[in-house]
């Protein structure tokens, strides 16, 4: 085997399997480490089988409830077995189309603990086996792992991170979530339509902190509503073994409470997963466990690049993506094809959230005049149809020449709708331009026309306010 590559990539996730296909195809001679199954995170253990589930228990709820439609079912019940069964079918058939893909474009796939040695040489253990390959360039992106936080009882068995939570093949029947952010009300989300007694525990004022504030409040009224038992503001102080499984005792508003559980999950956040990545002797300028790397993405090292979770910044798949994309194409020597710096956020509750740009209070803070169009999906033909809840589209632009600064969504399809976004605030497109598209009727994606339509003051399924 030849081993000298023009790029080794160290890590088969969203950041590093679409650098190597997207460097294959530009022509450079790459490879790809991975000591797992490829897709990394994203496909096997985070976003791919966590929509999974949360799709199957959206359907379970939606049988549930379809009394509302008219729909009367008789005996509605699920089998946890069955539902792992598909989250990991899911998961199986897109690492297949992955590894079919690096195939296809001609990647060597290096199976094995990938670690950095200098000079741009990259060690390969699989087993007792031990290789070393040469490259011109080295992508490091490995990822991230689940953080834990350093409190009494978090290593006792029951107390899981989102990877262990995978795992389980029987439903829960109570959880207790150590943190409101996009993991935990994911998972509280899913696990309450099954029918489990779902807590969460939030260290900071509000879910998704760092999300518009209508959408934290408007997220936690819905979560409440269907039976989760929500506490913000709270710190938890230590896990303790009970009878019936787990007590979390927590301080909220200064007084010590606890919530008792059959499990614990801990999400908190992830952190980069360095472990073993860099031989002995070698440093890499690092800045809070991450990466540091230039505008470029090169690291200290030079020809020594670093992508996704590993560096700082926003833990996003597509983040991941676009990074590797970045990289690859100043490799070949192109100008990057994406905005880095324009990032959507989306959370797969339900309703659905996303938002990308700038909000309302992040312009004032910035001293940037806007106006705010916003519509209240209660007033969208398919909503309606869909008895959707609580739904609303908030368009921010600035006030001198109605250039789109940002959006919030929350209403279902807005992870899939904040594309057309994305695509304004990226390109500086105004108002008047994202009226002229027209948009099809019944569609969720009415609501973004009507809130650009607000903006102009000329909405018409909006009453006007009262002078």
């Amino acid at each position: 085997m030849d081993h000298q590559y023009s790029l080794i990539v160290i890590g088969a996730g969203p950041g590093g399997y679409v650098a190597a296909i997207k460097a294959a195809k530009l022509g450079i001679r790459t490879a790809i480490v991975e000591e797992r199954k490829v897709g990394g995170t994203c496909l096997n253990r985070g976003c791919i089988p966590a929509k999974a589930m949360l799709h199957a228990a959206a359907l379970y709820r939606e049988m549930k409830e379809g009394e509302k439609f008219g729909i009367f079912a008789s005996d509605v019940r699920f089998d946890y077995e069955k539902i792992v069964g598909y989250k990991e079918e899911t998961t199986d058939k897109l690492v297949q189309g992955v590894e079919q893909l690096l195939r296809a474009n001609g990647v060597e796939v290096l199976e094995g603990k990938g670690t950095l040695l200098p000079g741009k040489k990259v060690q390969v253990e699989a087993g007792e086996q031990k290789e070393v390959y040469c490259a011109d360039n080295v992508i490091l992106a490995t990822g991230s792992k689940p953080l834990t936080i350093p409190i009494p009882g978090i290593e006792l068995p029951g107390v899981l991170t989102s990877d262990d939570l995978f795992e389980l093949r029987e439903a829960p029947e109570s959880l207790a979530i150590i943190g409101g952010g996009v993991i935990g009300v994911e998972f509280a989300t899913a696990f309450a339509s099954l029918g489990c007694k779902v807590a969460i525990l939030e260290a900071m004022p509000a879910l998704v902190p760092n999300m518009d504030k209508e959408i934290s409040r408007n997220l936690k009224l819905i979560l409440k509503k269907r039976g989760v038992d929500i506490h913000t503001a709270a710190s938890v102080q230590k896990i303790e073994e009970s009878e019936g499984g787990y007590v979390c005792r927590y301080i909220e508003k200064e007084t010590e409470k606890a919530v008792e559980s059959q499990y614990v999950l801990c999400a908190v956040g992830r952190c980069p997963n360095t472990g073993g990545l860099f031989a002995e002797g070698l440093k890499l300028q690092m800045e809070r466990g991450r990466v540091t790397v230039n505008e470029h993405f090169e690291s200290s090292e030079p020809g020594v690049y670093a992508i996704g979770d590993l560096i700082p910044g926003p833990q996003l798949a597509h983040m991941a993506s676009a990074q590797a994309m970045a990289v690859a194409e100043r490799l070949a020597g192109r100008e990057p094809s994406v905005a880095l710096n324009i990032v959507p956020g989306c959370v797969y509750t339900d309703p659905e959230i996303a938002s990308v740009g700038m909000t309302e209070s992040e312009a004032k803070e910035a001293g940037i005049p806007v106006s705010v169009g916003k519509f209240i999906m209660s007033s969208n033909g398919r909503s309606l149809i869909s008895k959707e809840e609580r739904g609303f589209i908030k368009i921010i632009a600035r006030e001198s020449d109605q250039v789109v600064l940002g959006a919030q969504m929350m209403c279902a399809r807005a992870t899939d709708m904040i594309g057309e976004l994305v695509t304004a605030v990226a390109n500086e497109l105004t108002v008047p331009c994202m009226l002229k598209g027209m948009r099809a009727h019944p569609t969720y994606n009415e609501g973004v026309r009507e809130a650009f339509e607000e903006l102009e003051g000329g909405a018409i399924h909006i009453v006007p306010r009262r002078r």
